[in-house]
């Protein structure tokens, strides 16, 4: 079974506590743990943040697409913008050792999503898609 829903945000900061809400309540549909939960708004916050500054540099005029569904493979989000295309293999989180702010967010992602991928297919913009893997005692009911 897939289920799914998608929105679509400009690309303000402002509109980052619609996708967190959105995340929080997705989790708590398909019963994930309060601490999953919890991570994967952080990191899904993270990500909209990073399509924000980096990928449309600030244009606020710009659009993000957020879906989240859960399929056989787990939870998944796709995060879609037509912004700036990133270089997956220059993103990197700095060192865990490297005390100050900021920077922590391609850590974050990771400790969240068991699958962190970018679409190489798509011509314009970015396509990540993030999957956390469920237990049997969260999913579909």
């Amino acid at each position: 079974m897939k289920d799914s829903i998608a929105i679509t945000i400009p690309a303000h900061p402002r509109y980052l506590c619609v996708v967190r809400d959105v995340t929080v309540s997705m989790g708590k549909i398909y019963n994930l743990p309060e601490t999953d939960i919890e991570n994967i708004k952080l990191a899904v916050d993270e990500a909209c943040s990073n399509v924000i500054k980096y990928a449309c540099r600030g244009d606020t005029t710009q659009k993000i697409d957020i879906k989240f569904s859960v399929t056989k493979k787990g939870f998944e989000v796709v995060i879609d913008d037509n912004g700036i295309k990133a270089k997956p293999e220059l993103i990197e989180g700095r060192s865990l050792t490297d005390i100050r702010p900021g920077g922590l967010g391609v850590h974050l992602i990771k400790r969240a999503f068991d699958v962190v991928s970018f679409d190489e297919t798509k011509k314009k913009g970015n396509r990540l898609r993030l999957i956390r893997r469920l237990d049997k005692k969260a999913g579909v009911q």
